[in-house]
């Protein structure tokens, strides 16, 4: 089109869509298309007639033609704002499709996502990103997670949505592979990236921006008033200086760490426009709305709006040590105050090794014998063997203490065993080797221990026949306990997940002793589909495994001492998909230090508890955020100093030492946070969560495949067809497909190759060939459609902010006099999906006999719009409805 194009001219574009000309400049033009203003060479644009002209000439456009082309547009509008036609293989909740409209209302977007544990962050993500990347907003993602997270990040995504991502490793990032420019969409280990090694962060920086990037766990984006910002939250603060990334999304369970100026640190690097650490939460709180979202699992609802979760049944059981246990655990508390008295005399650096060793020695006990028997006797084995290096230890020390600052679960948990047997250099008290080898000689002496006795009777008398999910923090109780429940119930009966796979020190029914090995995954499969009936596990399935599908019954072998951890694990059976109440057990020793501490620690959280009832409007377990925002190191310091509180005065020993937890500072922090963020609230979105699934693709595509002479074949459940030659310009798209289907639950639908749906190369196909179509009003058999629709598309004029995706109306007359309706996308794909198959839909029809009668109504129908737009797109600065079709009954 070499042709002077007048401001005001329609015109269609083979990838935008139709358009408006704004200005002529020669070789190109600015349009202006519902998604935003471009300028297009002018050779790419076809002249279009206008809704005015084509409504006065005959012959108007094929019926189902044009019915396709809405559904299209339909499909399109619902599904940039919801999400909801995305290949999740997993039945989709109302805040899921919430999150993902309010995430991706605008463009670029910054948003902080901190839904509670279990309500589905993966397929939040994967809804998100499905209509970013279908409609070619994001073609650069990066996304950034904790090291033992990528695969199951990487995993999920491929089968759940089709996305598929490159992991990045360290040996494929060198000058001549070029990984960054070679990959577009990568996931990597924040903890990995954020170290600049051999110019890493280099050759990141000189590759292209991203348009989005998607961190988990990003609490670890942070930064201390004092010791400045931690290595990921400067890593993202790099990118953003140098304008590298367009668009991120964070995601977090604990938003507040419990120190603010850490959390307004990491809402700055979203919105630096808004936030500053430096300034009072106060002032700011009135920004969370536009920038953090926050459900809680107790909150949330189906369809219906019935609430999804019920709080876990909490119980407790108790246990008492035999005479030689308590002789053993009498003999250590006495080691453990003789060598904090001998660190009272040391260096403050010496000091503080020797009792990060007391610590660690103290933290094993409270689990099992089993694991401080292995740490003593690796202790001992290393002083047989000699004194290492005082500089092999301060680095081991250094290392562990920054596992401590992560708060690494398993990695901590290996630490401790480690730091238990490691240092003979470091003297823990005089006397030491006799002292440890009489407390070895005490626990040699101890043929079973009562713990693993009592929780084996539990198992037996209440929870028959049931699966049962274990949780100890260290392997060595892991594998005492996996061998008492092999002895007791079969081969075959339990599995095990731990940080590295192996469990060692497994005494079978047979009497021999063998080391195991099975991956994570394998060991959750076999869970899950019931072909074990129990699992022990550490810290590693804490976080980022879904243990649900055919268990409710968790029992806490022993109490971490960060009390956060208790909600990680819970939280692997509290979650979508758990059809019973979740039950819950711990077991005590009543008579230990450890058991008095836990006790004071619930009449403490269950008082906090109390103070936010009546302050909050909902009901909502408010727990796990004053405990978020608690240091494990404040929990380390009570559990470890306990053992020094004297008995007579452990209650105001207790309360001077947690003074600062759960107090008034708190409860105002997490009443301001609650009460000022953004979350889904059922009664005010429900009439507009659109009641469509993938199933309401089907009309649309099968009228698609009918338009490009193709027959359609297969069952209520699926289709099979061959792809229409227009279609097959992407190598993607197959020559042929057979039993696809558009119910997410099939069980054919757990192949996701199977499943059709926005993000599949065939839809995507034919959503594009519909929208291209130069066609725009039919008259429609009036038993097919009764009354007229006007179709028209919402966009935002203002472009020079983000950008907003357009939004598709229908305006009807509404069955009263001289009255209209207008009606929702979704409501509009409806309503055609549910018009029968008449061949009438195929051929030509004249316009109406009064053209005049159509145009008065198109303008009523923008009279009738434009006098709501404020309301129906309020988040449009100066909205502007454009008419797409006309549909006419005959």
């Amino acid at each position: 089109m070499q042709e002077q194009l007048d401001e005001g001219a329609i015109v269609g574009h083979g990838r935008f869509g139709t358009g408006t000309v704004r200005v002529d400049l020669g070789l190109t033009a600015i349009v202006r298309f519902a998604h935003g203003v471009e300028e297009c060479k002018k050779s790419d644009l076809q002249m279009r007639r206008s809704i005015t002209s084509r409504v006065r000439n005959a012959p108007w456009d094929l019926p189902l033609e044009v019915i396709n082309r809405v559904q299209a547009e339909s499909i399109i509008s619902i599904n940039n704002s919801w999400g909801v036609f995305a290949r999740s293989r997993i039945e989709l909740l109302p805040h899921q499709l919430w999150v993902c409209r309010e995430v991706n209302k605008e463009w670029p977007t910054r948003w902080l996502v901190a839904d509670d544990v279990g309500l589905g962050k993966t397929i939040e993500a994967g809804l998100i990103l499905t209509p970013l990347l279908t409609s070619g907003r994001v073609g650069r993602l990066l996304i950034l997670c904790p090291a033992s997270l990528v695969e199951q990040w990487q995993q999920r995504l491929r089968t759940m949505f089709d996305i598929r991502l490159a992991i990045y490793t360290p040996d494929a990032d060198t000058p001549r592979t070029d990984f960054w420019h070679t990959h577009a969409q990568v996931i990597v280990s924040l903890h990995t990236l954020r170290a600049d090694h051999r110019g890493r962060h280099d050759r990141l920086l000189e590759s292209d921006p991203w348009d989005l990037v998607l961190v988990d766990e990003s609490h670890h984006i942070n930064a201390d008033e004092k010791a400045g910002p931690t290595l990921a939250h400067q890593l993202i603060k790099k990118l953003t200086d140098h304008n590298k990334i367009r668009s991120m999304v964070f995601f977090t369970g604990t938003p507040h760490r419990g120190k603010t100026f850490g959390f307004l640190a990491q809402l700055q690097l979203l919105r630096p426009d808004l936030f500053d650490p430096r300034k009072p939460l106060r002032e700011q709180l009135v920004h969370l709305r536009d920038v953090v979202i926050r459900n809680n699992k107790y909150n949330v609802t189906d369809l219906k709006g019935d609430r999804l979760f019920r709080e876990p049944h909490v119980d407790m059981a108790t246990y008492s040590y035999s005479e030689i246990e308590q002789l053993f655990y009498d003999t250590l508390t006495e080691f453990i105050l003789k060598g904090r008295a001998y660190a009272a005399k040391l260096s403050q650096s010496d000091a503080s090794a020797v009792m990060l060793v007391l610590i660690a020695m103290q933290k094993l006990a409270s689990s099992s014998v089993a694991a401080i028997r292995r740490a003593i006797r690796g202790r001992l084995q290393r002083i047989t063997d000699g004194r290492k290096k005082v500089a092999e230890l301060s680095q081991r020390l250094a290392d562990y203490r920054n596992l401590l600052d992560e708060d690494a679960g398993d990695a901590v948990a290996s630490a401790e065993e480690e730091l238990a047997r490691i240092s003979s250099a470091l003297v823990l008290m005089e006397d030491e080797e006799a002292a440890l080898r009489n407390l070895l000689a005490i626990a040699d002496r101890i043929e079973s221990e009562t713990k693993i006795e009592r929780l084996l009777e539990i198992v037996a008398e209440r929870l028959q026949r049931r699966a049962v999910l274990f949780f100890t923090e260290y392997k060595a109780t892991q594998s005492l306990l996996m061998s008492a429940l092999l002895q007791q119930f079969g081969p075959g009966c339990v599995t095990f997940i731990n940080g590295d796979g192996r469990a060692d020190g497994v005494q079978m029914p047979d009497g021999t002793t063998q080391s195991i090995r099975k991956p994570r995954d394998v060991a959750a499969d076999e869970f899950n589909s019931a072909r074990v009936r129990f699992l022990v596990s550490t810290e590693a399935a804490g976080e980022g495994i879904d243990l649900q599908e055919n268990c409710y019954t968790l029992i806490h072998v022993d109490l971490p001492w960060n009390p956060m951890r208790l909600h990680q694990r819970v939280g692997r059976l509290n979650r979508y998909g758990q059809r019973k109440r979740v039950e819950v057990l711990s077991i005590r020793n009543p008579d230990t230090v450890e058991a008095r501490i836990w006790g004071k620690l619930d009449e403490k959280l269950d008082r906090i508890n109390e103070a936010f009832a009546h302050v909050m409007d909902t009901p909502e377990d408010l727990k796990q955020l004053v405990l978020g925002m608690t240091s494990s190191q404040m929990f380390q310091k009570l559990f470890a100093e306990s053992v020094n509180a004297p008995v007579q005065k452990l209650d105001s020993w207790f309360d001077q030492q947690t003074a600062s937890f759960g107090g008034q500072d708190a409860v105002e922090v997490v009443e301001a946070l609650v009460g000022a963020v953004h979350r889904f609230d059922f009664r005010q979105v429900s009439d507009r969560i659109p009641k469509v699934d993938l199933a309401d693709l089907r009309p649309f595509f099968e009228s698609a495949l009918t338009l490009n002479g193709r027959r359609v074949g297969g069952t209520d459940s699926g289709i099979s067809f061959i792809t229409p030659d227009a279609w097959r310009d992407s190598p993607a798209v197959r020559t042929k497909y057979e039993n696809m289907g558009f119910d997410r639950l099939e069980a054919s639908a757990r192949d996701t190759q199977r499943l059709l749906g926005i993000g599949h190369k065939a839809v995507d196909q034919a959503l594009a060939q519909a929208r291209e179509r130069d066609v725009m009003v039919a008259t429609v058999p009036v038993e097919l459609l009764s009354e007229p629709f006007v179709v028209m598309l919402v966009h935002d004029r203002v472009t020079d902010g983000p950008l907003k995706p357009s939004v598709l109306f229908a305006v009807c007359p509404s069955g009263e006099a001289q009255s209209l309706r207008i009606v929702q996308d979704w409501e509009v794909l409806k309503r055609l999906n549910e018009m029968p198959w008449r061949k009438e839909l195929l051929r030509d029809a004249s316009p109406p006999a009064n053209a005049e009668d159509v145009l008065a109504m198109i303008e009523e129908a923008h009279a009738a719009i434009s006098t709501q737009l404020d309301d129906l797109v309020p988040r449009f600065a100066v909205p502007e409805c454009q008419t797409i079709a006309v549909l006419w009954p005959r």
